[in-house]
């Protein structure tokens, strides 16, 4: 009964999500993938309300509901049961149909896949005009809910064939399988990464610095003949700087010139729980990685864990990755061997996090059963110096180890998941 009724109230949004767009007609633009798509969305977001006005996936809402919900301009209703929740977002759909608005021409929808079928109902809602494709990797998220990796792939790649020909299609060029998917489509492809041939690419990439303390990433920029200097502040990492790459991608897109789009980028910062940097007790610099954790995600952040300059010992606090079916064990193993080639500790949270230490190496391997233990244990283990990794799914509550962590208790508005109905979960 709780299905069918989520089923009705998912196509009754639908039909007045469509409603709405088919009055004001405005721009959408599409962002999707495996990795980075709510960094991703906030960037392209940034660079397109030099232009337009802009409306974008509030957080990560990116399913059958969070995308109506946008459209609408409404809220998430956190209690479905809640009828006056309900009554808000009738409200608010029947303003936007009768009465004069003054509706975004532009959307930035981040849209998402938990199962088979996902994004082809979000994609009878509404029609991209543009896509933005992040990293597809070899073992992505939710891969036990399909048949295969291919199946993860090609679902999230899908938004891409709802394209008009030569529409642009933005995919990241470090990645062989958007690439040769984008190949399939007679879109506009307009590539970034550090590729050479890529429409954008990135270059000499490192960590930015502010009185020899680390305090982000910095790059260069190549369009054609074009150059800028890119930088991200607050958070680390490779995959800090591919988001921003896509938005200068877009922005070109849409003739933004070079030095418009990365002034509109000079304030844009990745959302929590996204590599950010926070200080740590007893001098310690915390990497809060905390929102979530795919194989490809963890690999990345262990690289940049391993390349931090100046860290005394290097702290990788992984906990459990989910959703990965017959390919967990392998790639808990997997990122286990990695772990012990970046890490001098490993702290290992949670039942499958075990398999972290299945690989003999050079790090010491301490395991928790849950993220409360480790909160409680690891503030009395750190030290002066330390660089600390904090990487796990959702579902391990890591941004609980995290605000452990903290110098400045006050810090922790800044972390992920603080709203009071997630804390108050087990």
């Amino acid at each position: 009964m709780k299905n069918i009724l989520k089923s009705i109230v998912a196509l009754l949004l639908a039909f007045v999500a469509r409603a709405v767009l088919h009055r004001y007609h405005p721009h959408i633009v599409m962002v999707t993938g495996s990795v980075g798509k709510t960094s991703t969305k906030d960037a392209v977001a940034a660079v397109l309300s030099t232009r337009f006005f802009v409306r974008k996936t509030k957080k990560n809402l990116n399913t059958e509901f969070g995308v109506p919900f946008t459209i609408l301009g409404v809220k998430n209703v956190k209690n479905p049961r809640n009828p006056f929740a309900w009554f808000s977002v009738i409200k608010s759909a029947l303003a936007l149909l009768i009465l004069p608005n003054h509706y975004p021409n532009m959307l930035v929808l981040e849209v998402g896949a938990d199962r088979p079928g996902d994004l082809a109902r979000i994609l009878r809602m509404a029609t991209p005009e543009a896509v933005v494709v992040t990293h597809l990797p070899e073992i992505p998220v939710h891969v036990e809910a399909y048949a295969s990796p291919e199946a993860v792939r090609e679902e999230e790649f899908s938004p891409a064939y709802a394209l008009a020909a030569a529409a642009p299609l933005i995919v990241p060029s470090d990645d062989s399988y958007a690439l040769a998917m984008a190949m399939r489509t007679p879109a506009q492809v307009i590539s970034y990464g550090t590729v050479s041939d890529s429409t954008v690419r990135i270059s000499n990439a490192g960590f930015y610095k502010i009185e020899e303390k680390v305090a982000g990433m910095q790059a260069k920029v190549i369009i054609g003949s074009e150059h800028g200097n890119l930088v991200v502040q607050g958070s680390v990492g490779m995959t800090q700087l591919f988001p921003v790459a896509a938005a200068l991608a877009t922005a070109r897109a849409f003739s933004i010139a070079l030095p418009e789009a990365l002034q509109a980028l000079e304030n844009y910062e990745p959302p929590p729980g996204r590599g950010r940097l926070l200080v740590g007790k007893n001098g310690s610099i915390i990497i809060d990685d905390s929102y979530n954790a795919s194989p490809a995600a963890v690999e990345k952040a262990l690289i940049t864990l391993k390349t931090f300059p100046h860290a005394k010992r290097c702290i990788a606090v992984l906990g459990d990755m989910f959703e990965l079916g017959r390919y967990s064990v392998l790639e808990h193993e997997r990122i286990g061997a990695l772990a012990h080639d970046s890490a001098d500790v490993i702290i290992a949270v949670g039942i499958r996090a075990r398999l972290f230490g299945a690989t003999k190496g050079k790090a010491e391997v301490v395991f928790f059963d849950n993220s409360q233990a480790a909160a409680r244990a690891l503030p009395d283990l750190v030290r002066e110096g330390d660089i600390i990794l904090v990487k796990g799914s959702q579902s391990i509550r890591a941004e609980r180890i995290v605000e452990a962590l903290l110098a400045d208790p006050a810090d922790a508005t800044r972390l992920v998941r603080q709203e009071k109905a997630w804390k108050r979960k087990a």
